[in-house]
């Protein structure tokens, strides 16, 4: 799933209900605090770990993602439209500033681009490239808000990888290559 879809499907449902400029504003400003965000979360996670963000991203997402979504579709009020949009941008926040070094910690550096870029297509391709397809296939069946469920579970799936998953900080390929490196020179 896109990693800012608070923001992409923020303007769908209130675009209509709150005025354009208010809503620019509002879009322009959650998305500041949530790239202020990102190097935060990632020193976070250099204390506490990698999993604990991660976790946090799966569980929150997977029971405030319909929540979000549903006071969204119904939200006049610029204020609290502004508030649902930054809360699920907070949300994913556990996911985006950190799953690039996640990955890559996860494989050696003879298997990293396989490691790493396998996976990640084939998610894409399967749950990101769908995705389109089932919100557009919903909407004209009348039942848009299932689209929410779908993206729950997307993130449900991912806090079961995670669950499973160790602490990559601590099981880092990249530490252990300088280390080595750093032993032989």
């Amino acid at each position: 799933m896109r990693e800012v879809s608070p923001s992409l499907h923020f303007f769908e449902f209130v675009y209509n209900l709150i005025d354009k400029q208010s809503v620019s504003w509002i879009n322009f400003l959650a998305l500041l605090i949530f790239v202020v965000l990102q190097p935060l979360a990632g020193m976070l996670s250099d204390r506490i770990g990698r999993r604990p963000l991660l976790i946090g991203f799966g569980v929150f997402g997977t029971i405030l993602t319909v929540p979000l979504f549903m006071l969204m579709q119904q939200t006049k009020n610029p204020v609290m439209a502004f508030l649902l949009m930054l809360a699920g941008l907070v949300i994913v926040t556990g996911y985006t500033s950190i799953n690039s070094i996640v990955k890559a910690e996860l494989f050696p550096t003879e298997i990293r681009a396989l490691g790493v870029g396998f996976p990640y297509s084939l998610t894409v391709a399967i749950f990101g490239g769908s995705a389109e397809f089932v919100a557009l296939w919903l909407k004209n069946a009348g039942k848009e808000s299932l689209f929410f469920y779908y993206v729950t579970a997307c993130i449900a799936v991912s806090l079961f990888t995670y669950w499973r998953m160790g602490e990559s900080s601590k099981t880092s390929h990249i530490e252990s290559e300088l280390n080595n490196r750093n032993k032989s020179a």
